[in-house]
């Protein structure tokens, strides 16, 4: 079976749920990459990305329970499965692989 295949961004978006542990919120995964990553992310883009990364099975999202919303929507929390990890893990490895020897390059262009 071929490994599910991961973007900038969704890796960016998967590495922020897991810094975020218990508290991985759609609006506090967007603070972190904007700090961070220096990437701003439209409320858009970000929930296409959680969704498309829960139904490659490397999200898991579960609904805050009680009367707790935000715009009359229940919290999402999302976590980020085995699979998940696995896809970043492999995405890392492959930059290692592909990265060995060029650390005088990447001084260089400082």
């Amino acid at each position: 079976m071929p490994r599910a295949s991961l973007g900038e961004f969704e890796q960016l978006v998967l590495l922020a749920v897991l810094r975020l542990r218990d508290g991985a919120f759609a609006p506090d995964v967007s603070l972190l990459l904007e700090r961070e990553a220096g990437r701003g992310v439209s409320r858009g883009a970000l929930y296409s990305s959680l969704s498309r990364l829960e139904e490659k099975g490397m999200l898991a999202v579960s609904v805050q329970a009680g009367d707790d919303t935000r715009g009359g929507y229940r919290k999402r929390r999302f976590e980020v499965t085995p699979a998940g990890v696995a896809a970043l893990r492999n995405a890392r490895d492959a930059w290692d692989r592909l990265a060995a020897g060029l650390d005088d390059v990447f001084r260089e262009a400082g």
